[in-house]
């Protein structure tokens, strides 16, 4: 289970590192909050060693998370194992990928899904 812990104090800390740097990006313009917004998204997948190879594809990829949690009846596990699938990614990273997705682009949907994601 330190796995586990060790995993859930680097999610945290993803989280917390992208909240500032979006709030950070918030005061600047619409597009510079944008770019902002997806550098973040790209800095996090690298600092929780989830590698991409085009930042433009892993930043659409990222984009399409939160309208895909968002249809009736979809759940975090099924947005991952879709991400796994579209993207070549074992299902660790794409949980991942997700979390981080959902922790950068719609914060708001993080309460949701962190019940079932960090119990032991």
């Amino acid at each position: 289970m330190k796995w586990l812990r060790d995993s859930q104090a680097t999610t945290i800390g993803v989280m917390a590192v992208s909240v500032g740097v979006i709030s950070a990006g918030a005061a600047w313009g619409t597009p510079a909050h944008a770019d902002m917004v997806g550098n973040s998204f790209l800095a996090a997948l690298t600092d929780a060693g989830v590698p991409y190879n085009d930042p433009a594809s892993a930043t659409a990829l990222g984009q399409s998370v939160c309208p895909m949690l968002v249809q009736p009846g979809e759940t975090f596990d099924a947005v991952a194992a879709t991400m796994a699938a579209n993207s070549g990614m074992t299902r660790d990273r794409a949980d991942m990928f997700t979390v981080i997705a959902v922790s950068v682009y719609c914060p708001g949907m993080m309460s949701p899904i962190i019940p079932d994601r960090f119990h032991e």
